[in-house]
């Protein structure tokens, strides 16, 4: 993977210290830690429903010291803002990409030499949706580890890292019980997101 923010000598240590404290001066409480054994995980990033998601998942990222990779849609990778998006650990994805990208994700996990934590929002869009897509599930799937139940709740400004979440292989089982943590958190636009079971 690419070098980032994250991992990038001195800019890192001052980036964290400048969120911990903006994070606690607008009153956003960043809860959990990432334990051991999820070092190389797929973080859930829901729910998704405002531009604001973007900085702020970066600032509790700072504040957790994870390493973090996130995936955007192509077009915020565009010049000139092409260079900076990576350097903030974004990825490029085209609806093209869909299949080839969950395994390629999946290999660049397993095959990484350090922790790396790939964020994945599975609502895909900030636009209103019933329905969650699959990728982050069998990316995890995939790379053989754990997921990681990343929330943000604007209403109580509480934002982190919840329990960890093995694949059991029961897609629909363990979609309803993911979803079903998600349900009380709120968006910045919380009328645009819904955390349904699949019907």
């Amino acid at each position: 993977m690419h070098r980032t923010i994250f991992t990038t000598p001195v800019v890192n240590t001052l980036l964290r210290g400048c969120s911990v404290a903006f994070l606690r001066l607008t009153g956003w409480k960043v809860e959990g830690s990432l334990p051991p054994e999820a070092a190389k995980s797929v973080l859930i990033a829901a729910p998704h429903t405002s531009n604001w998601d973007l900085p702020y998942t970066l600032m509790v990222a700072f504040a957790l010291r994870l390493n973090p990779y996130w995936m955007g849609k192509h077009s915020l990778f565009k010049a000139p803002f092409g260079p900076l998006m990576r350097w903030l650990g974004g990825i490029a994805v085209s609806r093209e990409q869909a299949s080839n990208l969950v395994a390629a994700s999946a290999r660049a996990i397993a095959e990484a030499d350090a922790p790396l934590q790939l964020i994945v929002s599975p609502e895909g869009t900030r636009a209103k949706t019933r329905y969650w897509k699959t990728g982050f599930y069998y990316i995890a799937q995939g790379a053989q580890v754990p997921i990681v139940m990343a929330y943000m709740d604007y209403t109580r400004k509480r934002s982190g890292l919840g329990p960890l979440f093995v694949p059991s292989g029961n897609l629909e089982a363990d979609m309803a019980a993911i979803k079903a943590f998600y349900a009380p958190f709120q968006g910045k636009n919380a009328a645009q997101f819904e955390a349904k079971p699949p019907q």
